[in-house]
Order: C-alpha cells, then sequence, then structure tokens
C-alpha cells in the first residue's frame, strides 16, 4: 500500500435514537443512527404481521359479489394507418448488391486492369 493517501482509520463510537452504544472501526470519530439491532423489530422479536386474514377476506366479498363468473370485455380495434409517414414517401429504395454480384464485379475490375499494365511495359 502507498503511504500517505489512505485515510486515518481509527475505533468509533456509533450511537442509536434509542440509546445504545457500541464501537466499530470507521473513518469517522462517531456515528449517530436511527436504527440498530437492538431495536430492530426483527431482531428483537416483536415483529408485526400484516392482517393478511383481513386482507384475504376483502378479497372474497369482492370475488362473491360476482359468484364467480369472470367478465369478458371486447377486445379494442387495431388502427392501422392507411399512409405511409412523409418520411417514407420521398425515399427511393436502396438496392443491395449481393456478395456475389460483389465478387464478380472485382474480378472484373481485376481483369480490367491487368492489361493496362502489360500495355504500359
Amino acid at each position: 500500500m502507498k503511504k500517505n493517501i489512505h485515510p486515518k482509520y481509527d475505533v468509533c463510537q456509533v450511537t442509536c435514537a434509542c440509546g445504545n452504544t457500541f464501537e466499530t472501526r470507521s473513518i469517522k470519530p462517531a456515528i449517530k443512527v436511527e436504527i440498530c439491532s437492538a431495536c430492530h423489530p426483527f431482531f428483537t422479536g416483536k415483529q408485526r404481521f400484516t392482517d393478511t386474514a383481513g386482507r384475504v377476506d376483502k378479497f372474497m366479498k369482492k370475488y362473491a359479489a360476482t359468484d364467480g363468473k369472470t367478465v369478458e370485455r371486447k377486445a379494442k380495434a387495431a388502427r392501422v394507418s392507411k399512409v405511409a409517414p412523409k418520411h417514407f414517401a420521398k425515399e427511393k429504395p436502396v438496392e443491395i448488391p449481393t456478395r456475389n454480384e460483389v465478387k464478380k464485379a472485382a474480378k472484373a475490375e481485376v481483369k480490367a486492369e491487368a492489361p493496362k499494365a502489360e500495355e504500359s511495359k
């Protein structure tokens, strides 16, 4: 490790809003937190579960109103534009040569250049 480029890493005091304190190591001398393992419901065992039974009952009441029947909806008609956009109307289709056409053109160029080179000698 290079010297004089790293911050000082010392013991630091962590203080929670509940009053619990403990030591750890950090570049800060003191850290204040809102919740810690001493007061968090998951660690204390005082975790509250949501009212799942009430939610299920609420769903069943809504479902009972339809008597188990599903409601069919009409599908929306798809829009189809018959007019081409303006930027496509002005463009002409571009023909892209195939690989074989490119090879044939290259061979033709080589054959056309070969006699010229011989004539200049």
